[in-house]
């Protein structure tokens, strides 16, 4: 039961996490949104998912996994169903940061389970329950482009069941008391914050976050600049992106018995460097769907493999220490979005440029594999 709990909070977060680059092209043509603003919007979800992730920590090693889990799914279902309801631009940006707030909380939460339940195959574990992020991220461009023919509003009544339901779920499973003891104080978090190895992990997964949304939130559009139709731009991030993520997860959680989560991840950064490079030069569809899948094969270790490795090197305090790895994850997203924006300004072509940053960002993390290597060792 904790892991099908943990399974069905992070496939409600994989959900929301594809929600915003799969509503985005229908909120800009409601509300005359620019590409600078569709980067605000996205920095409001970053803002929260980041003050969400580093606040939620002590909490977790405190007062245990459940309490983070319940709240932070509250806020999701909280903004999914007044979205359908905002007024305007203003609105938008608030209802996204409480969306980020409520997904900080709840993808923090659940990893910070997952690695204590599963301390003997941490990375396998986390891998396997993190498939289910590439399947809540394949199923909402799917379900936006093939069922609701972009009716988003359904599409957020539809993802706000879903984390009722999940509610009701955590709340009635027994988890783990806190790892962290009753008596947990913020002054005992000290030497793990300031532990070089942290800083390390929290800059590569930060790289890491700039690729990976950067696909999510903008892929669609690129394609639709590129002059491939917006269903099927949707579907290529649908059955491609996270379909790729999804797969990829289930093919390396074997390989990570046997292979250091480390190779795993310099294996990875290059394969991120080439296919994410090679995918921003097509302007044909089925080239761009081949690229795309290849792409989400090699980013699917990365996220759970660096949170196994922090929880591992981190055992007394894992909900303070992951909390801080994934708060400098979305932090990349902020940054990422806001250069996005800011590079393509008014010209959707411009997107093909702006996005370069996916691959620039997929090499600086090969040679930072390197120096987490030698702080391991």
């Amino acid at each position: 039961m904790l892991i099908f709990a943990a399974i069905l909070a992070i496939f409600v977060y994989g959900m929301i996490a594809a929600m915003l680059g799969t509503i985005l092209p229908d909120l800009s043509e409601r509300f005359h949104l620019t590409p600078t603003q569709n980067g605000t919007i996205a920095f409001a979800q970053a803002l929260g998912l980041m003050i969400a992730s580093l606040c939620v920590g002590p909490l977790l090693d405190t007062e245990g996994d459940k309490i983070g889990l319940i709240l932070g799914l509250v806020f999701i279902a909280s903004a999914l169903l007044a979205l359908p309801r905002a007024g305007g631009y203003g609105s938008i940006v608030f209802l996204l940061f409480v969306l980020g707030v409520g997904g900080g909380i709840v993808v923090t939460a659940a990893n910070a389970l997952v690695s204590g339940v599963s301390e003997a195959h941490r990375a396998t574990a986390l891998n396997l329950v993190n498939l289910f992020f590439g399947l809540g991220g394949l199923a909402t461009p799917f379900i936006s482009a093939n069922l609701f023919q972009r009716k988003w509003v359904r599409l957020c009544y539809t993802i706000a069941g879903m984390t009722l339901v999940s509610i009701v779920i955590q709340a009635t499973t027994h988890m783990p008391a806190p790892a962290g003891g009753s008596g947990f104080v913020l002054t005992q978090a000290g030497p793990i914050l300031g532990h070089p190895l942290l800083f390390l992990l929290g800059f590569f997964l930060f790289l890491y976050v700039s690729c990976e949304v950067g696909v999510w939130n903008w892929l669609a559009r690129h394609l639709i600049a590129q002059g491939i139709p917006e269903s099927r731009a949707l579907n290529i991030l649908s059955l491609g992106f996270a379909f790729g993520l999804l797969l990829g997860r289930v093919a390396v959680s074997p390989i990570l018995i046997h292979m250091s989560a480390v190779l795993v991840l310099l294996a990875s950064s290059v394969a991120m460097a080439v296919t994410t490079f090679l995918m921003l030069r097509t302007n044909k569809a089925g080239e761009a769907a081949g690229l795309v899948f290849l792409a989400g094969l090699a980013m699917a270790p990365v996220f759970p493999t660096t949170l196994a490795i922090t929880g591992g090197a981190f055992p007394r305090l894992p909900g303070t220490a992951i909390g801080f790895v994934i708060t400098c994850g979305w932090a990349g997203l902020a940054v990422s979005s806001r250069i996005i924006g800011a590079i393509a300004g008014g010209d959707p072509l411009r997107l093909k440029k702006a996005l370069l940053l996916i691959p620039a960002s997929s090499v600086l993390m090969v040679g930072l594999n390197v120096a987490i290597w030698a702080a391991l060792r």
